[in-house]
């Protein structure tokens, strides 16, 4: 299994980011996928999870600011951030789990106040 996040960058406060992660070697559309994240000096947290019948949950940090999606035919799940704030910076992981769990390397959120 393998995961590669993509899509941080530097963002101003109150900006957008979509992050994106794509899987293989799963049978992808079986797995609920989720975003972690994790920020200096900070232990990682869950921000997002969405599982094999498309049903989401959130970290209360981040509702309704936050959408996390799936498309099953890319092998991708998605994570929206809208109206980012200084602290939603941390590096962004995605997991999933199969027998144990499966990280991607990161990408990394940087928002400016």
């Amino acid at each position: 299994v393998q995961l590669q996040a993509s899509g941080g960058g530097l963002v101003q406060a109150g900006g957008s980011l979509r992050l994106s992660c794509a899987a293989s070697g799963l049978n992808f559309r079986l797995y609920t996928m989720k975003w972690y994240r994790q920020a200096p000096g900070e232990p990682r947290e869950s921000v997002a999870m969405i599982d094999a019948s498309h049903n989401t949950d959130y970290a209360d940090a981040v509702k309704g600011r936050f959408t996390i999606s799936r498309d099953n035919v890319r092998r991708t799940v998605y994570l929206q951030m809208n109206s980012l704030k200084p602290e939603d910076t941390a590096v962004y992981f995605c997991n999933t789990r199969l027998s144990r769990d499966y990280w991607g390397r990161g990408t990394l959120v940087t928002v400016s106040s």
